[in-house]
């Protein structure tokens, strides 16, 4: 067998990303996934702009070329209030069937060997060996939320009130430019959303937060279709988001977590594909140097980029637990376009809280509060 410096189980952004990187940085590199590409895959398909850079800093040029932009937002809070703005950056929705075989792809050009695996079984030997079959001196395991690698640490599924489940289909949609979040108060935090693609398709779907017990198929279509009336979604599928309130360690050895297997997903909108392209990157360069003290470096480079971040995100997510507080958050962006701003910058890459819109939310809700009911 042999040996490569580092193998990355998992094709996807986070997988692909911490191949290029690794790439880079001059390392061999051995990619692994169960599924053939192009293959379908459950998500939103939301790209943010800050992915997309991250992605250009790989030498990935355009990664959604062919896609229009999206340009604006409408967000609908549970209490049935309503912002609607342009994004402070355009976003696309690419189905991950096209952008995922677009990472690998390239990938595969700048040089890693991509297999067709499904991976079992980790031992960490000097080299570390999966299934018996391939070795490497550093493992990323970036294969989802089920993920072996994860399981192989030590950790278990995130528990109740930090995993969401989901599910999105695609219909037809005549609406182009505008992504819709309809957010609920009933089983909250919940909402809906429709983000056209461009070609008189959008993907739609709905996610909550599970709290406990199992939800039906049935029972998330019915949601869907009542917070986006006259939505009749094909190929629908269910995926889980393990929230990046309860996240595992990033590392431990020479084995390294990124992507949704570190429960990298933003607890205020479900978004992944950044955090995914992110991690999977700064995995990939902390590979790249080598397997001493790789999980160190791994998790000084992800505190120093997203530590702020996640915090921040954390305690929003805490606050907008009641939806009272989302209600004056969207408010808040109603009437004023900086507080809109940071929003999007938390929700969807690496924004962070300030006084100014803290404040801003706070006198929103003291004004809701002195309305006669």
């Amino acid at each position: 067998m042999d040996v490569y410096d580092v193998a990355v189980i998992g094709a996807g952004p986070a997988g692909a990303a911490a191949a290029l990187a690794a790439l880079r940085g001059g390392a061999s590199v051995l990619l692994l996934d169960r599924a053939g590409f192009p293959r379908d895959k459950p998500c939103g398909d939301g790209i943010a702009a800050e992915a997309v850079d991250v992605l250009a800093g790989l030498g990935v040029p355009d990664p959604v070329a062919g896609f229009p932009r999206v340009e604006r937002l409408r967000l609908v809070a549970p209490g049935g209030a309503a912002v609607a703005r342009p994004l402070p950056r355009p976003a696309h929705t690419v189905p991950r069937r096209i952008f995922d075989e677009r990472l690998v792809r390239a990938a595969v050009a700048a040089g890693a060997a991509l297999r067709r695996h499904t991976a079992r079984r980790v031992r960490e030997d000097a080299p570390i060996t999966i299934d018996e079959r391939y070795r490497a001196r550093v493992l990323i395991g970036a294969d989802g939320a089920s993920s072996v690698v994860r399981r192989h640490l030590g950790h278990g599924a995130n528990p109740p009130g930090h995993l969401a489940i989901a599910i999105r289909g695609y219909a037809p949609s005549a609406a182009t430019g505008e992504q819709v979040i309809v957010t609920t108060g009933q089983r909250w935090p919940a909402y809906a959303w429709r983000f056209p693609i461009g070609d008189g398709t959008a993907n739609v779907g709905y996610g909550e937060v599970l709290r406990g017990g199992a939800l039906s198929r049935p029972y998330l279509r019915r949601r869907l279709t009542d917070l986006l009336p006259g939505a009749e979604p094909e190929s629908l599928r269910g995926h889980h988001l393990p929230l990046s309130t309860r996240r595992p360690a990033a590392g431990r050895g020479r084995v390294l977590l990124a992507g949704d297997a570190l429960s990298l997903i933003n607890p205020l909108t479900g978004e992944g594909i950044f955090y995914a392209v992110l991690s999977g990157a700064l995995a990939g360069a902390a590979a790249a140097r080598g397997p001493r003290d790789v999980a160190g470096r791994y998790r000084e480079a992800l505190r120093r980029r997203l530590g702020r971040h996640l915090r921040h995100s954390a305690a929003a997510a805490r606050l907008t637990g009641w939806p009272a507080v989302a209600d004056a958050a969207v408010a808040a962006a109603r009437q004023d376009e900086r507080t809109f701003a940071r929003m999007v910058d938390l929700g969807l890459a690496d924004g962070l809280l300030d006084a100014r819109t803290i404040g801003r939310i706070a006198w929103r809700m003291v004004q809701c509060r002195a309305v006669p009911a």
